[in-house]
């Protein structure tokens, strides 16, 4: 609160000369001197505190305008968090859907594969039915879409480093050939495989002759031995470029040194053939 001090000099002073004495005098303007000062000071209080308000009304304002700002954010965020639950809705709509043909065609490959596995068994049990439980050591059959493999040892049909077919392998041949001729109009496909061991023969030049030797000597035998056409028949030698496993160690040699013999029938007599198996 402001006043003007002056009129309080005049009136002390006139007071003072007038009505009091030196004591008096000097008491009152002692306790002037104190109310100026307090007065001073409370100025001085007013100033700092006015000028704390106006720091506090400024940053009260900028916190408003914060307020505001986040205000404005957190409705932003809101409006793009409902526009994500909405599209992720759909989006989980549509991978439920996606993963439910997933299954539906998983399912038809494992059907199909399973039907294609029996298909085969009844192909493979059909054509195998003729064989003892020891020549199915040395015969390995197999029936891959549609085609007919029959894998005869080499140890089963030769003598090492020969073409010849041993006395023993006779037996067995006959049955081969009884399947063939089952199938009459089936093509075969006589196909000699060795190792990759060099042949040392003075006769045989390298491999790839003894294969195509060895495949030609089974044709022969099947023609002229157990009466399967020759017509129906190619022979053909692969030499050491169709292994089925490591040619580095003995067993790996052994398995691929092979003669295979590959049954090839048309579409309507796989049908045929598939018709022909066993009941059970």
């Amino acid at each position: 609160m402001k006043f003007s001090i002056f009129p309080l000099v005049l009136i002390a002073g006139t007071t003072m000369f007038s009505c009091v004495s030196q004591k008096k005098y000097d008491e009152l303007s002692s306790r002037f001197n104190s109310v100026y000062s307090e007065n001073q000071g409370c100025q001085t209080e007013l100033a700092v505190a006015k000028s704390k308000l106006a720091n506090y009304d400024n940053s009260y304002t900028q916190s408003e305008n914060t307020v505001s700002s986040e205000r404005a954010q957190v409705r932003e965020l809101q409006k793009l968090l409902n526009n994500c639950i909405e599209g992720g809705n759909k989006n989980v709509a549509e991978l439920v859907k996606e993963i439910n043909e997933s299954n539906k065609y998983i399912k038809h490959l494992v059907d199909t594969k399973n039907k294609s596995d029996s298909l085969n068994m009844v192909l493979t049990n059909n054509l195998t039915r003729s064989l003892s439980r020891e020549e199915t050591k040395d015969v390995d059959v197999q029936v891959l879409k549609g085609v007919v493999y029959i894998s005869l040892s080499d140890n089963m049909l030769y003598k090492s480093g020969s073409y010849e077919i041993s006395p023993a392998a006779g037996e067995t041949l006959s049955k081969i050939a009884k399947i063939i001729n089952d199938y009459k109009d089936y093509d075969v496909l006589i196909e000699g495989n060795t190792d990759n061991v060099p042949i040392n023969k003075t006769n045989i030049r390298n491999n790839w002759d003894l294969s195509a030797l060895r495949a030609s000597s089974v044709v022969q035998a099947l023609q002229n031995q157990f009466g399967v056409d020759g017509k129906r028949m190619t022979a053909g030698g692969r030499g050491e470029y169709n292994p089925l496993t490591t040619n580095a160690t003995d067993a790996g040699r052994s398995q691929n040194r092979r003669t295979q013999i590959i049954i090839l029938p048309k579409l309507d007599q796989f049908m045929e053939l598939i018709g022909q198996g066993p009941k059970d």
